[in-house]
């Protein structure tokens, strides 16, 4: 039966007179002996589903017991992505950006956090690439997008005007409704376009001109636009320079090495220098220490964020710090 499902599809889709191809992973698993009830086998053929798609997709595969170990873990994550928005498992918590000079926080970086009801807190690492597989990763973003500025203006209307950063993966910016959600999440909360950040990696450059014509549409609403990881994708300074970019941002793995190999030393140096040359802000990101944070003002770089200045924080504590600080100065780095 499996075979004749997976022959049923070698047939095209035709959708507006173009050919479209579907190729399905399939998990059984069978009564009595893979479950007694429809949850469980339901749960099983599932896990199987999921070696199946391990093993290259358009396959099949039978539950087998001993797997259940290796793929229960990541299956319970991909079930559990499915109703974790709607279950308000995920949360938001932020990290300030300082002016390394003043300590004055001008900006935070919104990072979503995600409590699982069995499995406690996952990392961002492991279920970020999980949502993206699963496609969950376009309504995952789109909430981040809507949570973080209705976020800021509650700050706003407490008293503390900063701006606020959103990660953008490339499944999310190639989206063909992201400018209309982006728009949807402004008029929502009410804030201004000012008070938002939008923060790509470099990964979007593959295709310079879809890119070139989203980051307009950007710029044409008002929001800022940030290159994350700079450095380890696909773009150069030069590339950057051609697209309505403010912000470039050292990634965290040069950071952490400027002290220790001169050859990271020399190419950070180039990229502030070059940055500077052509107009763009810059910021460090993974700052862990003074001789890190010293090393990067001396050379021409203001602005950073770390755990030297702050983990990153839940919404109330965030808001204790913008508050405790004069003017929203870090009140005491983590590393002092």
């Amino acid at each position: 039966m499996a075979k004749r499902i997976l022959q049923a599809f070698t047939i095209p889709f035709l959708i507006e007179k173009e050919e479209h191809f579907i190729t399905p992973s399939i998990g059984i698993s069978l009564y009595p002996n893979d479950g007694q009830e429809i949850d469980e086998l339901i749960n099983h053929a599932d896990t199987a589903m999921f070696l199946s798609k391990e093993k290259g997709k358009n396959n099949f595969q039978f539950y087998i017991p001993e797997d259940e170990s290796l793929y229960g873990r990541k299956v319970k994550l991909e079930l559990g992505l499915k109703t974790a928005l709607e279950k308000g498992e995920f949360t938001l918590h932020y990290q300030p950006k300082v002016n390394m000079d003043t300590g004055h926080i001008y900006e935070v970086e919104a990072l979503i956090r995600w409590k699982h009801p069995e499995l406690g807190f996952i990392s961002p690492t492991e279920f970020i690439p999980l949502a993206e597989e699963t496609g969950m990763v376009l309504p995952i973003g789109n909430w981040v997008l809507l949570e973080a500025c209705k976020q800021n203006k509650r700050w706003q209307r407490s008293g503390i005007k900063v701006k606020t950063a959103v990660n953008v993966s490339s499944l999310q910016f190639e989206d063909p409704q992201f400018i209309k959600h982006v728009k949807k999440a402004l008029e929502a909360s009410e804030l201004e376009p000012e008070y938002l950040g939008i923060e790509i990696t470099e990964s979007v450059m593959k295709n310079l001109q879809q890119t070139s014509t989203i980051l307009h549409e950007l710029k044409r609403i008002g929001v800022q636009i940030s290159v994350d990881d700079f450095g380890t994708g696909y773009s150069s300074l030069s590339v950057l320079n051609k697209l309505p970019v403010d912000v470039v941002k050292i990634d965290q793995s040069f950071v952490n090495e400027v002290l220790i190999s001169s050859n990271t030393s020399l190419l950070v140096k180039t990229i502030i220098e070059m940055a500077e040359n052509l107009n763009f802000e810059i910021i460090a990101e993974g700052i862990e220490n003074k001789q890190q944070a010293d090393f990067l003002l001396k050379n021409g770089c203001k602005y950073g964020q770390g755990y030297y200045y702050s983990p990153p924080l839940p919404a109330e504590q965030m808001e204790e710090v913008l508050r405790s600080g004069t003017e929203g100065q870090v009140p005491c780095p983590a590393g002092m």
